[in-house]
């Protein structure tokens, strides 16, 4: 099997992923994160000519049809060169759920920066200590006004193409504690676990006086959750606080969600620094992005759709390549550390192996992680009975 077959068995993937996109288009995305791959990374030049190489043609030549991607209708002689990226959202979500048979689901927002140009709000599916993208909104570094927008109008993008029966954890960290925004997530039908700073205030259920968040795991390895109201001498909002203060941490963990007590673990929140990780994958260990010498948020952001669609291709890969037990799978384990080699980087380098050699991997869809039991409920304790079991451990 060539270059080329290989290329149209991906782009037959992509028009079962994205059947509603203009073949056009669809053909760009193939072509663009397949090059992706092949060059291991997401530089313009990089991947044009790592096509050139792989299925003939000029550098330019390639370049010059890559470039049509993110070219805006008015930069284009083509009327079908317009391509909204957005679109891409629902079909991108959907391909990274395909494979969840228990329909629960972990969604993490954050922001990310390419140098001093560019700040990308980023909703990512994680996934075994990785990250896929799933909708976000580019903007320059300088710009100015709120987030809240940006976000709200990602989620309805997102919750509209959910559907029925999910139930989706939207995890958050300080740097995006918001009433607004935990309020939105929770209208959606979805549950917030919203990091937040332990200089907030939080009274349970049933107590008379507010009490900072830090005193309710004051030292390590207390824990405490709880019903209540957070910034109660404010525009009170009612959630339920889980707080811990875990070994090897230098501070508590103090999260606030939507879920009762019995139903919600602040141990969940560790799988929020996946979405970092992704970030690496797409700027710095994996695809490069961070020296792209794009100038224009809306080249990047239709862009980031082909790094996206060649991320989920990797991932799926290196899930593949585990039920297989090919032997590169097999690495030496650090002390209580995992596997040395990351899924991303064991997906790209077997993935790359094969379509070097000519073959098209017949991949499944990735299966749902595996999701923690839901903890017990603890006990409840009056105002008072709380206190005195505090009055020897330092607040």
């Amino acid at each position: 099997m060539s270059h080329a077959s290989s290329l149209y068995g991906w782009e037959q993937r992509l028009a079962t992923l994205f059947p509603d996109l203009h073949p056009v288009r669809r053909s760009w995305l193939a072509l663009a994160s397949f090059g992706i791959v092949l060059a291991q990374s997401a530089l313009l030049n990089a991947v044009a000519l790592q096509l050139a190489l792989a299925l003939g043609g000029t550098f330019n030549a390639f370049r010059q049809r890559l470039r049509q991607l993110y070219r805006p209708r008015s930069d284009s002689r083509r009327q079908d060169a317009s391509f909204a990226f957005t679109t891409c959202f629902a079909p991108l979500l959907r391909a990274c759920t395909a494979g969840f048979s228990d329909r629960r689901l972990a969604i993490a927002l954050d922001p990310t920066s390419i140098g001093n140009r560019f700040t990308i709000l980023t909703i990512s599916v994680v996934f075994r200590s990785c990250a896929v993208p799933v909708a976000w909104d580019v903007r320059r570094s300088d710009q100015k006004g709120s987030w809240n927008e940006q976000w709200k109008r990602l989620l309805g993008l997102l919750h509209d193409a959910s559907g029925e029966g999910w139930r989706v954890l939207i995890l958050t960290d300080r740097g995006l504690e918001s009433k607004e925004l935990f309020r939105t997530i929770a209208a959606l039908g979805w549950h917030p676990l919203m990091r937040v700073k332990k200089a907030g205030k939080f009274r349970p259920e049933g107590w008379h006086h507010a009490w900072e968040m830090t005193r309710f795991a004051s030292q390590v390895g207390v824990r405490w959750k709880g019903r209540g109201v957070l910034w109660p001498t404010g525009n009170e909002v009612p959630c339920t606080l889980l707080a811990c203060w875990e070994p090897g941490h230098d501070e508590p963990w103090l999260i606030v969600t939507d879920l009762a007590p019995g139903s919600a673990s602040a141990l969940w929140y560790a799988w929020r620094g996946w979405i970092e990780q992704g970030f690496r994958d797409l700027k710095s260990d994996g695809w490069n992005l961070s020296k792209t010498r794009m100038t224009e948020p809306h080249r990047v952001a239709r862009w980031w759709t082909a790094c996206a669609l060649a991320t989920l291709w990797v991932l799926e890969s290196g899930r593949e390549a585990q039920r297989l037990e090919i032997p590169a799978t097999k690495t030496h384990q650090a002390a209580n550390k995992g596997p040395v080699t990351s899924l991303f980087r064991l997906g790209l380098a077997w993935l790359s192996m094969l379509l070097t050699q000519g073959k098209y991997p017949k991949l499944k869809r990735l299966e749902q992680p595996e999701w923690p039991p839901d903890a017990k409920e603890s006990d409840p304790l009056d105002e008072a009975q709380w206190i005195a079991e505090r009055q020897t451990v330092p607040l």
